[in-house]
């Protein structure tokens, strides 16, 4: 009987998807062999006698695995516990949401996903006040650069209210980490529950970027045997001289497994779209252009030091004027790594990122959410939106995630957003900006887009679907059934 945890040494009747299908000689099915979590044989069905448990795959399509290369852990583990407002469409709404919820055992309201700038309004302190009372009532925009308190919450946290009751950025963040600060044991199950689900979906690993100090967690979390998906792990800036003086560096494995791994050191150099704070060059319809959260000097320091220390780095920039200092940056201190987002890149950026090797991480998704926000906040824009295509074009190399909890963490959902530019009955927006189906799966799979071939030798990480992913449309993307999911030769999913 094959279970969950299973490692099997064979899976029977497979249907190869993708470009490994060219190496493989078998024209329909075949068996994958598998020894010490490795793949290590393509062979005609029953050719081979196998002593161990096989699973037969009844004509699934395999592929690699699949990888979400930007989450935020807690968040998004935490989502299903606060309320959500995104329904609102004034700020009123909003308020009214969440003076109905009973407050939590702390004493606090929370609700996620508010979109303000879709709103008839803005936010005031005084609204939320009115709505909320004395109880502290915190709301989290989509886009996690805002949260929106009452005064009892300002309270709560020892600082002065504003007018509008809008935290952003740093303060934000900050905001937002110690909103997350709940029991271990509480936190790691709910993390536990989002990596089953995302290996439900065929996804082997994820890169997390949660908020704070991510050691910690995450050795307390292998101590405890977490082992569905592979993880690597984010340092911010406010903790590269711990990391450094920890010992560790990009690629450190802190596990028995070497299933989580040390990542890049995570820097936000702008603000979002949702908060109007993404540093562009012309300014927004209120006449601000964002901001740099830190200055281009600031940042080639920065980057040095995290380069001279065996450090990834991952640069969040948004706007374009971001897009551009994090681009002169890594061409400055010959960084390695990505730039996170770039959802507004000029045009004579988009040929440097492949001069620079650095990586495009884009989250699909963002462009259909975003797209009546950016063609009212972007529209003076001359820049690329949500430059897709532009990117794949210019030899940039895509690596596709969600933003968790901002987006689902699905990869079909963004890999089905990218080949279709449109999540409802619309056109699709910017449709010289879609991708074909192949680019959109390959940037879905860990590390590189260019060829995600399923190698001999390499980890058994895969992911076995019910139709061939290659030949799927948009839609069948969306609602791709994953029958199983490997990661390292070992069950995490069977459906």
């Amino acid at each position: 009987m094959i279970a969950l945890g299973t490692h099997p040494v064979a899976v029977r009747n497979v249907r190869i998807a993708g470009p490994t299908r060219q190496y493989v000689p078998f024209d329909d099915v075949c068996d994958v062999v598998i020894n010490g979590g490795k793949i290590v044989d393509f062979a005609p069905v029953g050719a081979l006698k196998h002593h161990g448990p096989v699973w037969d795959a009844e004509g699934s399509w395999v592929m690699p695995g699949l990888w979400d290369h930007h989450i935020h852990s807690t968040p998004t583990a935490l989502a299903a516990m606060r309320t959500d407002v995104m329904s609102a469409m004034t700020a009123g709404e909003a308020a009214a949401i969440m003076s109905k919820v009973v407050p939590a055992a702390d004493g606090r309201r929370i609700g996620v996903r508010m979109r303000d700038g879709l709103w008839h309004d803005r936010p005031t302190l005084a609204v939320l006040d009115e709505a909320s009372g004395h109880v502290p009532t915190y709301i989290v925009n989509m886009d996690l650069h805002s949260v929106w308190m009452n005064s009892a919450a300002f309270l709560r946290e020892g600082m002065i209210a504003t007018e509008s009751g809008l935290v952003r950025e740093d303060v934000a963040f900050d905001v937002s980490r110690r909103l997350g600060e709940l029991d271990a044991d509480v936190l790691d199950a709910a993390v536990s529950e989002v990596a089953d689900r995302a290996a439900s979906r065929g996804v082997v690993g994820m890169i997390d970027y949660d908020f704070g100090w991510n050691l910690a967690p995450w050795v307390r979390r292998a101590a405890d045997g977490f082992d569905a998906v592979r993880v690597q792990f984010g340092v911010y800036p406010q903790d590269l001289a711990r990391a450094i003086a920890h010992g560790i560096a990009t690629g450190d494995a802190i596990d028995e497994l070497g299933l989580i791994t040390v990542g890049s050191l995570k820097a936000i150099s702008d603000g979002s779209l949702g908060t109007r704070t993404a540093a562009c060059s012309h300014p927004y319809p209120d006449e601000t252009s964002g901001h740099m959260a830190i200055t281009p000097a600031d940042l080639v320091e920065l980057m040095m030091i995290a380069t001279g220390s065996g450090f990834a780095c991952a640069i969040h920039a948004i706007g374009d004027v971001a897009n551009s200092h994090a681009l002169d940056a890594f061409m400055t201190t010959g960084a390695w790594g990505s730039i996170e987002h770039a959802q507004l890149v000029s045009r004579v950026d988009l040929p440097r990122f492949a001069r620079a090797g650095v990586s495009a991480s884009v989250q699909p998704t963002h462009a259909v959410d975003d797209r009546d926000l950016a063609d009212r906040e972007w529209a003076g824009q001359p820049s690329a939106a949500y430059p897709l295509r532009s990117l794949h074009d210019a030899g940039a190399n895509l690596l596709f995630g969600s933003d968790s909890p901002v987006a689902p963490l699905d990869p079909w959902l963004a890999m089905a957003n990218a080949v279709d530019r449109t999540a409802d009955e619309r056109e699709p927006w910017l449709e010289y900006e879609r991708l074909d189906v192949a680019t959109a799966v390959a940037a879905s799979v860990g590390g590189s887009q260019h060829e995600p071939l399923m190698e001999i030798g390499a980890d058994a990480d895969l992911v076995f679907c019910a139709q061939d992913p290659y030949a799927a449309s948009g839609k069948e993307l969306r609602s791709m059934v994953v029958n199983a999911t490997l990661l390292g030769g070992r069950f995490t999913h069977l459906g």
